[in-house]
């Protein structure tokens, strides 16, 4: 998350908890923990989702946050953004009979998930708990990857509901820690030292 300098306060902890709601949403339907109908209301909790983390992405580039502000507004656009109006578009034409090769989600998804991949390591530099959270979302990217592409059959979706369980947890974790630990200039809630220390970002442990 960005520095606390300039005229903007961190919005930081507002676009994990968004990201927290996505990353359970996910973790429910790949497990089969709620059906296929759920699908639709889904799509407009993410689209929710991307009205704060498009927010959250400007304000972190404004901050100087060249990771931060590229990841936010990477996902609010197609992990929120894009998949929400799929879903709920995808069901209503499934109402309607229409019949559409939904491979093109894994074709996309193989440059997120490449993309998400090679960004990483610009996140070391921040507290353990974010990078845990970041690497969970690195081990879910293929293989919602690959099921959509239809190369791996959904019993495999339990590894990524799973992963992004995880990183729901830490995320919503880690926007607690951020909120508290800032409000109050002392660790309430411990994050970790950085994986690899680096001056660029502010660090809140």
């Amino acid at each position: 998350m960005s520095a606390h300098g300039g005229d903007w306060a961190n919005p930081g902890p507002a676009g994990l908890a968004a990201l927290g709601v996505a990353c359970f949403a996910f973790y429910a339907l790949l497990s089969g923990k709620v059906s296929g109908n759920a699908i639709p209301l889904m799509g407009l909790w993410l689209l929710g989702g991307f009205v704060i983390q498009l927010a959250v992405g400007l304000i972190e580039l404004k901050e100087n946050s060249l990771s931060g502000g590229n990841i936010f507004l990477l996902f609010s656009g197609f992990f929120m953004f894009t998949t929400g109006l799929s879903f709920v578009f995808k069901y209503y034409a499934a109402t309607q009979g229409w019949a559409l090769d939904a491979r093109i989600d894994g074709w996309v998804w193989i440059i997120l998930w490449v993309t998400v991949w090679l960004w990483t390591p610009a996140f070391f530099d921040r507290p353990l708990v974010f990078v845990l959270m970041v690497l969970s979302i690195c081990v879910a990217c293929p293989f919602i990857c690959l099921i959509d592409l239809g190369v791996l059959d959904h019993g495999y979706a339990k590894i990524p509901a799973n992963a992004l369980l995880i990183a729901g947890s830490l995320g919503t974790y880690f926007a607690a820690a951020g909120m508290l630990n800032t409000t109050y200039g002392r660790t309430i809630l411990p994050v970790g030292k950085p994986v690899v220390k680096h001056n660029t970002h502010a660090v809140e442990s």
